[in-house]
């Protein structure tokens, strides 16, 4: 059995964009959407149903198409971190990440030694696999989301954090972190995470944010390049227009 790629790292590495899908909530739905040419699914494990019993179905179903397993879990916790690794994810994604010391236990606890302390024990990711426990944290992705003001005025210093791959801007959290909850196009808001997205590119590292079909050429103007987005809206866009066509034959 061979190692499998993370097919998002090795697109980013390559200075490409990378598509994420998140709403995906079940093996057969993500079995579906494989023919679409995304390369992750995000699994929802801080808001959503993704835990241990269930993230083996879902991974499976992404490595079917070469998907990468993108897997935020609801705490900065190493424990957490390498067990959701044992159980399928090839990338994590961490909540509330507002200093470089959280930036850095991240890191220990989704990297096998030298460069962290993740448990020694081979998941699902690594049966059959050679000298896996050597070679895993080539293949894993760790993102930290930056969805604090706090975070904004620390920036400078997490971006100095080696082995974090993707600084993910979260604009819900960081608009209700500066006091404006569910106004995202506040020009205040807009103002700090562009500027964040700034940082992070002129820093040379790499950034992630949400997007829709609206916006995502802006921010891949801007120097995102891990692009996420949800299905909700394409899902009531498509609704409206069905509904509209149907009632303007009436």
């Amino acid at each position: 059995m061979e190692l499998r790629s993370n097919r998002i790292k090795r697109k980013l590495a390559a200075g490409d964009l990378a598509y994420v899908v998140a709403g995906l909530t079940d093996p057969d739905d993500i079995d579906a959407f494989g023919p679409n040419g995304f390369d992750g699914v995000w699994l929802e494990g801080e808001h959503g149903a993704a835990d241990a019993a269930n993230l083996g179905n879902l991974t499976r179903a992404c490595d079917l198409w070469g998907m990468t397993p993108v897997v935020r879990v609801n705490k900065n916790d190493q424990a957490l971190i390498y067990r959701t690794l044992d159980r399928g994810a090839q990338a994590i994604v961490v909540p509330h990440v507002n200093t470089a010391d959280e930036a850095r236990n991240v890191v220990a606890g989704g990297k096998f030694p030298p460069i962290g302390q993740r448990g020694m024990f081979i998941g699902r990711q690594g049966y059959g696999v050679p000298d896996y426990l050597n070679r895993a944290n080539d293949e894993t992705m760790l993102i930290v989301l930056i969805e604090d003001i706090v975070a904004h005025e620390n920036l400078d210093a997490i971006l100095q954090v080696d082995h974090i791959d993707v600084f993910f801007v979260a604009p819900s959290d960081f608009a209700a972190s500066m006091g404006h909850v569910g106004n995202l196009t506040h020009p205040a808001v807009q103002e700090k995470i562009d500027d964040t997205l700034q940082r992070i590119v002129a820093a040379g590292r790499t950034a992630g944010t949400l997007t829709n079909s609206g916006n995502v050429a802006r921010y891949v103007d801007a120097g995102v390049r891990l692009l996420m987005v949800a299905v909700g809206p394409w899902l009531a866009a498509a609704a409206a227009d069905y509904k509209q066509h149907a009632e303007s034959a009436r």
